[in-house]
């Protein structure tokens, strides 16, 4: 008798505790409906209606199928622009990571009070908006009166045509992404170094490793997933860069500048072929999609794995 009415208690508490996870779960999907509806709006929306644009013809009075991407298959300039936005991306990230990484080390080695310091003058670049930074390193660029030209100069060095050559130009906005990104893989490999135990290198300095066997087996497995997502995340950004491109070169000289984003906004609005633009903005979905495929299950694949070692 006293077992039954135990069991039927127990059965009681079990039926108000999953009431009381679905009453939560529903305030919670209530709480984010705001924010669904807001992605839904600005996001979803506009994705869905940019894949019915490509569909459309010049005037948008038409619907072509699949002829605006066939059109942009047999240009020259839409491969040059591919090629572009990969290597403009990727040689970026890994600059932004390796500086970062770098100084996220420097700085977690200085003194707390030094660290503030040092943290909030690196995060100057990316606090500062990118469009009025751009302009500053224009500046610099610009042929008559560029700052860089003139050091070059003094030093008995020739000028060299920052946004004249196709090279060189590419080579700048390289540059710029670079010194505005790196800030922000600095504050977030600095806030996952903060999370390594101190423990691991306490036991590895028993061992004997030295500092670069300490980075290589402790330090790097523990940052492993935060720098995946921090790249993959960073990757998103700089694929679809604008303003950088967009002020410095406008994707000139020779339309060799050009990535994704500007060359969409180049066909679409000063071409006033809307469908065209479309369809090139588009083609960064299953680039960016591969990428984080590929990044995300690796990053899945090693919590896995820890959650086995901890279990």
């Amino acid at each position: 008798m006293a077992q039954a009415a135990g069991g039927a208690y127990r059965e009681r508490v079990v039926a108000r505790g999953g009431s009381l996870a679905r009453r939560r779960a529903w305030i919670a999907f209530f709480l984010c409906l705001p924010l669904i509806l807001l992605v839904l709006a600005l996001v979803v929306y506009p994705a869905f209606y940019s894949l019915h644009l490509a569909t459309l013809n010049k005037s948008m009075t038409r619907f072509v199928g699949l002829a605006n991407f066939t059109f942009l298959f047999k240009r020259e300039t839409f491969w040059m622009v591919v090629e572009q936005s990969v290597i403009f991306a990727v040689s970026a990230v890994i600059f932004k990571a390796l500086i970062g990484f770098l100084l996220a080390h420097l700085v977690h080695r200085l003194p707390d009070k030094g660290q503030r310091k040092w943290r909030g003058m690196l995060l100057v670049p990316w606090v500062i908006p990118p469009a009025m930074s751009t302009l500053v390193w224009w500046w610099m660029y610009e042929p008559s009166y560029s700052a860089l030209n003139w050091l070059l100069r003094s030093v008995g060095l020739e000028a060299v045509p920052w946004l004249g050559d196709p090279y060189w130009a590419r080579f700048s906005v390289i540059l710029v992404n670079v010194w505005y990104g790196a800030p922000f893989f600095m504050i977030m490999y600095l806030a996952a170094l903060k999370s390594v135990p101190a423990e691991l290198y306490e036991a590895a300095d028993i061992d004997g490793a030295n500092a670069f066997q300490k980075l290589i087996y402790v330090t790097l497995p523990m940052l492993r997933n935060i720098i995946a997502v921090t790249v993959l995340f960073s990757l998103i950004v700089t694929f679809a860069n604008f303003d950088i491109v967009r002020i410095l070169t406008a994707g000139g000289p020779r339309d060799m500048t050009h990535v994704f984003a500007t060359w969409a906004f180049k066909l679409g609005i000063e071409s006033n072929d809307i469908p065209l633009g479309a369809c090139v903005s588009l083609f960064m979905f299953p680039i960016l999609g591969a990428a984080a495929i590929f990044i995300l299950r690796d990053v899945h694949r090693r919590s896995r794995e820890l959650a086995g070692v901890t279990g």
